[in-house]
């Protein structure tokens, strides 16, 4: 079986100790758990989206204050994970999980999102798939492996964005989705939504394109420069943030992958990895808290914790955490997984050396 603490991927996947089937139910899980992780406050949900707002208000004005290049870089990047901090509020509204009211989750939602150049409602959806979908090579919707056959096939922008600038994909993500897959987040006839979701597609589009209607006057305003300092510097570190705790969480030479009979939701569920990333935990909403996100998607962040020690027992092997350097991680991913075998009901990255070896 896996060890619990991701240490050594040259070890062959256990997948005949897994079997086709968890030896334990959804049910066992949930009655593990305390019954108030299940309930948001929206008290203690908003606290956490004010406070978000608060910093970046807070950082925009000693930025201005300084008008310092010796400033502006500690800026990008302190600036660029609050946005990341303000993204993982609007995704607890994506999920419902900020609070139980649908009327409040869609408002914090645009507030949290919009700012930062995402379309909450084509964004929520999409991400609702992904989570339906988790682990399934055929129908999951980011960050899932390419086949071998489509990895030769891919062209050259394809791979250049997917493995060799990944953490810059998102903003392609948005307007072209995954390889493979074709859709906007934007356009309401995207194979991603159904006709009833229309106008909420559309209401966030429209939010999104008056964003950058603002970006654009303040640029015409006060020039090009102003727009790097303040807006595009932190955004491309907010971009670098999605795209590196979305791919580490999904991405790991040992997590199997199914197709076919051989999936279903929780073992699907259990295809990604709790991540520790140290001193920015807090700040960005313990988002590394992501198996027991990915079994119950309705749970606040704020109660993530508890719900995993609670589920530990239960899940024994079948539970990866990781507590090795996140940037560490990544490298060795980033080398290490690049595309999975045509054929097989459960798979596991390979790397491109693999490919270039059979060619």
């Amino acid at each position: 079986m896996q060890s619990n603490t991701v240490v050594n991927l040259s070890a062959t996947p256990a997948s005949s100790a897994r079997g086709s089937e968890l030896p334990f139910r959804l049910q066992d899980l949930k009655a593990a758990i305390p019954a108030s992780c299940f309930e948001p406050s929206i008290g203690r949900s908003l606290a956490y989206f004010f406070l978000d707002v608060s910093i970046i208000t807070g950082l925009y004005a000693i930025a201005y204050r300084l008008d310092s290049w010796f400033f502006f870089p500690v800026f990008w990047l302190i600036q660029g994970t609050m946005f990341w901090a303000l993204f993982v509020v609007g995704h607890d509204c994506g999920h419902g999980s900020f609070s139980k009211l649908k009327w409040l989750n869609n408002l914090i939602g645009h507030l949290a999102h919009t700012p930062i150049l995402v379309p909450y409602h084509g964004w929520r959806i999409s991400h609702r798939i992904h989570h339906a979908n988790t682990g399934n090579i055929d129908t999951d919707e980011s960050w899932y492996p390419v086949t071998e056959t489509k990895y030769g096939q891919m062209p050259w922008y394809e791979k250049l964005f997917r493995f060799y600038l990944p953490l810059l994909a998102y903003p392609v993500y948005l307007f072209q989705r995954s390889p493979g897959k074709q859709g906007s987040h934007f356009l309401p006839q995207s194979s991603l939504f159904r006709p009833s979701e229309k106008w909420d597609v559309l209401t966030s589009s429209a939010f999104w394109l008056l964003m950058i209607g603002c970006l654009g006057a303040l640029t015409y305003q006060y020039g090009w420069l102003f727009l790097v300092k303040y807006y595009l510097g932190p955004y491309v570190v907010f971009v670098m943030w999605l795209d590196l705790v979305t791919f580490l969480h999904h991405t790991e030479a040992d997590i199997p992958w199914y197709r076919g009979d051989d999936w279903y939701f929780l073992k699907g569920a259990l295809s990604t990895i709790d991540r520790d990333y140290g001193w920015i935990n807090p700040i960005h909403h313990d988002i590394g808290t992501h198996v027991a996100h990915h079994i119950f998607l309705n749970m606040p962040h704020y109660h993530l914790k508890t719900a995993t020690e609670a589920i530990k027992p239960i899940l024994g092997d079948y539970y990866r955490q990781s507590s090795e350097p996140i940037w560490q991680s990544f490298f060795r991913s980033y080398w290490a997984c690049h595309f999975v075998s045509d054929q097989g009901s459960e798979v596991y990255y390979q790397p491109q050396t693999t490919y270039q070896r059979q060619r």
